[in-house]
């Protein structure tokens, strides 16, 4: 957002501005004595930044704190009429919040209002004046790219009006102890005030002010317009590209002890100068070749003597021992089974004679029946008695049959003259626990994926395209697959994958039911450290009643005509895995 203040009237007006800097201006005709502009800004790490341009760099400006404000007199300025005003900048997220412009006395004021833990900066440069507001972090951040530079270099102050620009470096130079070249191209003056200001901090915005660039070499700084530098820097690389073109080649073997050596051979020639402005920066020059023997792993270089020592420097720092890690995981199923059935089996046989010489036989079944009336018949046959009648086989007897296999019974018979009473009463109560251990455990290096297979071929029928049965394979495996990557502060990042089959029933056509438990995921874990990295809980409950319709169903008399069955089941999978990163010495597995 751009804010902009005119002379002579109260218009605000708002337009759309390129991030990442941000103005706001106030703006009046520059006069002798006069603050012809205030110009505000977002720096690209956060600061504000202040610039005010004099109408005579000989204004004399008195900064200070006061209160937690910045407070800036510009001594015998003035600001023009109707440019006392508040500037509100609270929306361009700096430490900066308002700025209070107003004459007082005859003086020019600046009173800079803050939020938060800031440092400011002020220097002038020539009519520019300009305070820097930073904001202070709460923790030191060691940064990457594009941080802003930090200056350490011992705090000064310098006020020179129209000052020799080799002067004020002869002055840094004696206030740090360092030697300075200056060349004889750097001329011209300038004024400045720097308050506080690291020295490293004020030479630097001396050099920018004046186009100006520097090189240093131990105790001894170079200082020329970087135009110069720029050429004396090429014509080098000029004569460093015809040194190396007319220089004998030599050849140097390199042992290679870690890494395979073909992959060294391709990062050297990826690094291979192709022109005149890549040479300076490549392991091989244009005239360089690398080749490689795989039976002893050695290295053949061939090129100028001075890119022999970079490339043996970085072999030195990429041929080492690529660490590993034992990887011990544990796989454990817990089961806890209970069950409970209760179960009835009776029945009712009798016989007796009717009024029309006939015979009335009951029985569990109609087997039952023909084997008491057959009897009869036969005795009539033979004795002309129908009795005694042959009694029918159990399993013919029984009416209800609802008991329950292998189990405890307890059975009552009553045995009459004309009829046979059984019953028997089954009842079974089952507990089961049980744990299952699984212990792959596997050593690979370092981001290299590893994997470790137990298990089995199960066979099974299936029908080829004319129909014929045939044999298959099916795997039954216990598999774990693991990618470890150990952190530069001890850690280890685990790409897993464990897989466990098994078989858990038989379909009703003979064939094995297999089933399947499979984790995938991704963990970080400390050295030496064990992390649970997943389960599966799983709890059937179950109830089954088998019963006579509607005689199941009667109260008291019910349970003679129903079998219960109760079912409770608990399964538990817990996967564990332990990293260990085995240092040189080797590790002990237990």
């Amino acid at each position: 957002v751009l804010l902009t203040l005119e002379a002579g009237g109260n218009t605000v007006s708002s337009r759309p501005q390129a991030a990442p800097v941000a103005n706001a201006v106030t703006r009046s005709t520059a006069k002798n004595g006069q603050l012809s502009a205030i110009d505000f800004r977002r720096g690209v790490q956060g600061q504000g930044i202040i610039n005010m341009t004099l109408s005579s760099s000989t204004i004399s400006v008195d900064v200070r704190e006061e209160q937690g404000n910045i407070v800036a007199d510009f001594v015998g300025a003035k600001l023009p009429r109707g440019q006392e005003r508040r500037l509100d900048v609270t929306d361009f997220a700096t430490p900066v919040t308002l700025i209070d412009a107003f004459n007082r006395g005859e003086n020019a004021r600046l009173v800079i209002q803050r939020v938060g833990e800031s440092e400011f900066l002020a220097y002038q440069t020539d009519d520019r004046y300009i305070i820097e507001v930073n904001p202070v972090a709460e923790e030191e951040v060691t940064g990457g790219p594009g941080q802003q530079k930090i200056y350490t270099g011992e705090l000064l102050s310098l006020n020179f009006q129209d000052i020799e620009v080799r002067a004020v470096l002869q002055i840094i130079a004696d206030f740090t102890g360092l030697n300075v070249v200056v060349s004889d191209t750097v001329q011209g003056n300038l004024t400045l005030r720097l308050q506080n200001v690291p020295w490293d901090q004020a030479l630097d915005i001396i050099l920018q002010t004046k186009g100006l660039t520097q090189r240093q070499n131990g105790n001894v700084i170079y200082i020329a317009p970087a135009e110069e530098v720029a050429a004396r820097e090429k014509l080098e690389l000029e004569a460093l590209k015809a040194k190396e073109e007319l220089e004998p080649l030599v050849s140097d073997t390199i042992q290679v002890n870690y890494a395979k050596v073909e992959d060294i051979k391709n990062i050297i020639e990826e690094r291979r100068g192709a022109n005149e402005d890549s040479d300076s920066f490549s392991l091989l020059s244009s005239r360089g070749t690398v080749s490689f023997d795989p039976r002893t792993n050695l290295l053949i270089v061939v090129d100028v003597p001075s890119k022999l020592p970079p490339i043996r420097e970085l072999i030195q720092k990429i041929d080492i021992p690529v660490r590993q890690v034992l990887i011990d995981s544990r796989i454990v199923i817990a089961n806890d089974d209970f069950s409970k059935e209760l179960g009835v089996r009776w029945g009712f046989s009798g016989v007796r004679s009717t009024s029309d010489n006939g015979l009335a036989a009951i029985s569990g079944s109609a087997g039952g029946n023909e084997t008491i009336i057959g009897s009869a018949i036969g005795n009539l046959t033979d004795t002309g008695q129908p009795f005694p009648v042959e009694v029918p086989a159990l399993a013919d007897r029984l009416g209800v049959d609802l008991g329950v296999g292998g189990t405890s019974r307890l059975a009552l018979a009553l045995l009459g003259q004309d009829y046979l009473v059984d019953l028997e009463l089954s009842a079974l109560q089952a507990e089961g626990r049980g744990e299952v251990l699984s212990n792959p455990r596997v050593i690979t290096t370092d981001r290299n994926e590893a994997s470790i297979i137990q298990g089995q071929k199960v066979p099974f029928n299936t029908l080829d395209e004319a129909g014929n049965t045939v044999t298959d394979f099916e795997d039954v495996n216990l598999e774990l697959t693991v990618t470890p990557q150990i952190t530069p502060d001890g850690r280890v990042i685990l790409d897993l994958e464990v897989k466990k089959d098994e078989i858990v029933g038989t379909a009703p056509n003979g064939e094995l039911i297999l089933g399947n438990r499979e984790v995938k995921t991704q963990a970080m874990v400390d050295d030496g450290e064990t992390v649970v990295l997943g389960g599966v809980f799983e709890k059937v409950t179950r109830n089954n009643v088998d019963k006579v319709p509607f005689l199941g169903d009667l109260p008291a008399v019910g349970s003679l005509f129903r079998r219960n069955q109760q079912e409770n089941t608990k399964l538990e999978l817990l996967i564990f895995v332990t990293p260990q990163v085995i240092q040189s010495g080797g590790i002990q597995v237990r």
